[in-house]
């Protein structure tokens, strides 16, 4: 990452699943197109953050290492992305609290756990990268009136009832019974029962999430 790479364009999903299957098996060149393809990303997280090359390169070559190790864990190839992008916002902040010297003390950067720190980041990076894609499939097979309404009720800032009742033509009574049973397809969808049965989006969490 001496010199930034130009950007490559987003492979469709299964061409994303192909390539990280074969390289878990071993595929030199399905890892070399993994890099490829994502490189720009991690480049350009770097750049956000001010890094010198040099110390994009070190982030780099810890996040392609990080990603070695995270491989067979992949459970959703579509999480892959967010995934890199988590764990090289992780590795770009640790280049910079390091940078301040004693300030980094302050930051729990003790150089004899940073391992395990990394591991255990580079883990959470990709269970919330799945979660975002289960979540992301989850609303795309909501009919329009659904994810009209869901995208609505999530806006930051907030939009208020009456502006969600003017805009899509319902009367507010009864956007939040709608609200629920939009949620409740939610939660029972495939992609996400199967990181709930799996243990990886607990119930809990899921009905805090929901509001319920």
């Amino acid at each position: 990452m001496t010199a930034e790479p130009r950007s490559a364009a987003t492979q469709p999903a299964p061409v994303v699943t192909d390539l990280v299957t074969r390289a878990r098996n071993g595929d030199k060149q399905a890892w070399d197109a993994l890099v490829e393809q994502y490189i720009s990303l991690i480049w350009s997280i770097c750049r956000r953050h001010r890094l010198s090359d040099a110390d994009a390169e070190d982030v780099g070559q810890s996040v392609w290492l990080l990603l070695v190790e995270q491989l067979d864990r992949i459970r959703d190839p579509a999480a892959l992305p967010g995934w890199l992008a988590t764990v090289t916002r992780h590795e770009c902040l640790r280049i910079v609290r390091a940078a301040r010297g004693p300030l980094a003390a302050g930051y729990g950067l003790d150089a004899e756990i940073l391992p395990d720190e990394q591991a255990r980041t580079a883990e959470q990076g990709l269970l919330t990268a799945e979660r975002h894609a289960a979540l992301r499939e989850a609303f795309l097979d909501l009919p329009p009136c659904g994810q009209r309404l869901m995208a609505l009720l999530v806006e930051d800032p907030p939009v208020s009832y009456a502006e969600i009742s003017a805009r899509l033509g319902i009367p507010i009574g009864s956007i939040g019974p709608t609200r629920s049973r939009w949620l409740d397809k939610l939660r029972r969808h495939p992609a996400i029962a199967a990181l709930v049965d799996a243990g990886r989006w607990p119930e809990t969490e899921t009905r805090t999430s929901s509001g319920s």
